[in-house]
């Protein structure tokens, strides 16, 4: 795995305000306002940062909660689980593997069969449709 660095002002050229803020400040966008808590068609989520593929349309499920909600990653080598204990909870964040960008956390609470609820911000993702 080829990790991908680059420095603050090269992220700022790259992505906007806003996937900036989420992506490389760790931030969240409110719920059921991102550009992908309700997006249905068929294809892959990709990594604002860096393009990597990180859930497929066909493991996205509605959790009611606001943000796209996967119950499994489509390779568990793009992405990254670290402890996270900010705001005075104890989560599971998760990171892209390969730019280290904060896509969001993931909880025990979803579906099989994995019984896990990836729960992903929209600006930490770009949306290929299948062709």
């Amino acid at each position: 795995m080829n990790k991908i660095h680059k420095t603050d002002a090269q992220w700022r050229e790259q992505l906007t305000p806003e996937e900036y803020a989420v992506a490389r400040e760790k931030g969240t966008e409110r719920p059921f306002t991102g550009r992908y808590w309700d997006t249905n068609e068929p294809g892959i989520y990709r990594c604002v940062g860096c393009g990597t593929a990180l859930f497929a349309s066909d493991t996205k499920f509605d959790a009611g909660c606001g943000w796209p909600s996967y119950f499994k990653a489509l390779n568990p080598d793009n992405v990254r689980e670290e402890t996270d204990t900010s705001h005075g909870m104890k989560r599971t964040e998760v990171l892209c593997n390969i730019c280290d960008s904060h896509l969001g956390h993931v909880f025990p609470d979803g579906p099989p069969p994995t019984g896990l609820r990836y729960c992903i911000n929209s600006l930490s993702m770009k949306f290929e449709p299948l062709k």
